[in-house]
């Protein structure tokens, strides 16, 4: 880790927490090498959820998010969210799938407001929340690919240290942005000095240098319209068709169709007489009503879009808690509202960051998943993700229905569906300079203003300035159709346990059968082997291989298991009892083999003791 000249130090920094109770924010310091803080613990998989995809329909319009393929490569957890990443981190099979390949990190964590909400307990003393969250920012870190982003989701209470927490684990020199972000669409009347309408979200790269995609911002590209129907789309006459510098050999003039000719501009044409006379022909450049000048179009398809605000306070744009909190209300409308969860954040906003930080196929990561809004969004955008959830009851109730409703195709809210877009009535043709929604606020204003006039009503002048300015809503736009899936799973129970009244680790009674198999491979870092693959050996690690007994490991089973390998490859034989003589001849009958007597060799630790 890149040295910081300025650090934040806190009480315990150099501790670990553990969780004090399942499913619940609540920690205990150790020290870090106390295996109830190392221990790596397995996914247990449940079930697997597929969705269908919904035929196109012809009263819709679809966007182009409707026909990209839907992923079925994702995971939703039941669990710890620092021992699901280290999980991710450190079990092989999950490692090597996970591992370097993250392309967004996005977490919206506890704001340690002091406050208590149904769903969670936000009042973790700082010193707890610090480390809370520089032990899963570690992680973090070694999921994120290179050309990876990570966005931390917090408001002003936390804010401030997170972002030092985030120089001293990704350097300083990644920051990218911290984003304001309005979050309510109405002040609080009961706020006590200002009302807190807005969150941070604080940017970094996994390298220096990261930059977000540029994207069309609608609201700023409102002028870009279609009143000839050019097949090209939408366009407007903005550009400059004079050269930036005098170039004597493209003044030329150019005859008018009316007779005469145009003189060329002081700098002359932008283009030779040839290229000139191309575009002409193509309709991208053309004369104006009177002859004067030449216009050129310029093609919305043509534009990459602009850098993105760090100040995003359209509600149309990126949504609030509000919407957020009604779409959950259609989503679960048997939950009373006092049970809903309290903090959503609404799909717009998860939208354009995912936009801004990734690609179809790319995996999405949140490790707060909450209502699952960050899973959703990655789903309906054809993103992979992995997300999860320390709340069993948050899990059950809204994260994992939610993402059933996601995949079934029954969630019409959120970015799903786009109203369709304002355009002119009819046979109306808007005049240049006014967009459909300029025309909408016109006939509702006057509509206003001759509600009590009755001869204006009649006025044939009005009924021609409420036709010219009629327009209509196109069809709703479908932006996502349901299909693809997600694997269900919980993290495997602690097989190892730390005892301070014999001052020593112990095995837990869930230590046992698989589950021990799998924890003692995922704790020496060794692939699971499938009953194909090998019927003796339970995981190997390159040329070595892993037999887990639970029991005691016997000479007659050292010699059957090396009855069972190549010369190039050697034993880890893994035993909860070790008889006298075993490890020295296993040495001698497969050099380079070892005994791991169980939990001892695997976490050595003593209270004051050192790993």
């Amino acid at each position: 880790m890149t040295a910081q000249r300025i650090q934040l130090t806190w009480y315990n920094k150099d501790k670990a927490l553990i969780p004090t109770a399942t499913g619940k924010y609540g920690y205990t310091w150790v020290d870090p090498s106390d295996p109830r803080y190392c221990e790596t613990h397995t996914l247990v998989y449940d079930d697997y959820i597929q969705g269908v995809q919904t035929p196109r329909s012809d009263g819709f319009e679809y966007s182009k998010y409707a026909d990209l393929e839907p992923q079925s490569d994702n995971l939703l957890i039941l669990g710890e969210s620092g021992e699901v990443l280290e999980a991710l981190t450190r079990v092989p099979e999950l490692a090597e799938k996970y591992l370097d390949q993250v392309k967004l990190i996005y977490i919206d964590p506890p704001f340690n407001t002091a406050q208590t909400f149904a769903n969670y307990e936000d009042n973790l003393e700082h010193s707890i929340w610090l480390t809370m969250m520089r032990d899963r920012l570690i992680y973090m870190k070694k999921i994120l690919s290179d050309d990876g982003s990570i966005w931390v989701h917090l408001d002003d209470v936390e804010s401030h240290r997170m972002r030092l927490l985030l120089d001293e684990v990704f350097g300083s020199q990644c920051f990218v942005a911290d984003v304001s972000w309005l979050a309510s669409d109405s002040s609080s009347n009961n706020a006590g000095s200002f009302s807190k309408d807005k969150n941070q979200i604080c940017i970094y790269g996994k390298t220096p240098g990261w930059r977000p995609r540029h994207i069309p911002d609608p609201e700023k590209q409102s002028h870009y319209r279609n009143p000839d129907n050019d097949p090209r789309g939408p366009w407007y006459d903005g550009r400059d068709v004079q050269n930036p510098k005098d170039r004597p050999s493209l003044k030329y003039s150019i005859a008018k169709p009316s007779g005469g000719f145009l003189e060329p501009p002081t700098n002359g044409w932008r283009w030779d007489r040839g290229t000139m006379a191309a575009k002409m022909s193509a309709g991208e450049v053309y004369f104006n009503h009177d002859e004067t000048a030449l216009k050129r179009k310029t093609y919305l398809w043509e534009q990459a879009g602009l850098p993105p605000s760090d100040s995003w306070h359209s509600v149309k744009r990126t949504g609030s808690t509000r919407g957020a909190k009604n779409h959950l209300k259609c989503l679960f409308p048997g939950i009373p509202t006092p049970e809903l969860f309290d903090t959503p954040k609404p799909e717009e906003l998860l939208s354009l960051i995912v936009n801004l930080s990734t690609d179809p196929g790319d995996i999405v990561l949140d490790a707060f998943g909450g209502s699952g809004t960050t899973a959703a969004v990655a789903q309906k955008m054809g993103r992979r993700w992995v997300t999860c959830e320390l709340l069993e009851s948050t899990f059950t109730m809204f994260m994992r229905p939610r993402m059933e409703k996601v995949v079934n195709d029954q969630d019409p809210g959120g970015i799903t569906r786009t109203k369709g877009k304002r355009a002119a009535a009819g046979d109306t043709e808007l005049p240049d300079g006014v967009s459909p929604e300029e025309a909408m606020k016109f006939n509702n204003v006057l509509n206003k203003l001759i509600a009590n006039d009755p001869k204006l009503k009649k006025s044939s002048d009005v009924k021609a300035l409420k036709a010219a300015s009629k327009t209509k809503r196109t069809k709703e736009i479908i932006n996502w159709r349901g299909g693809g899936g997600f694997q269900v799973a919980h993290l495997s129970p602690a097989c190892f346990n730390y005892s301070p009244e014999l001052d020593r680790v112990m095995l837990t009674s869930e230590a046992t059968g698989q589950t021990l198999i799998e924890s003692v491979a995922a704790n020496l870092g060794f692939a699971l082997l499938s009953s194909k693959d090998d019927y003796v050996f339970d995981a190997r690690r390159g040329n070595a291989l892993l037999k887990v007994v639970e029991g005691v490991a016997t000479i007659e089973i050292v010699d059957l298991l090396v009855s069972h390998i190549k010369r190039d490859e050697t034993i880890v034989l893994a035993a909860t009892a070790v008889m006298d003589g075993v490890r020295q001849h296993l040495r001698e009958v497969s050099k380079g083999s070892r005994v791991v007597a169980l939990p001892d060799d695997i976490f050595p630790y003593s209270k004051g003791g050192d790993l």
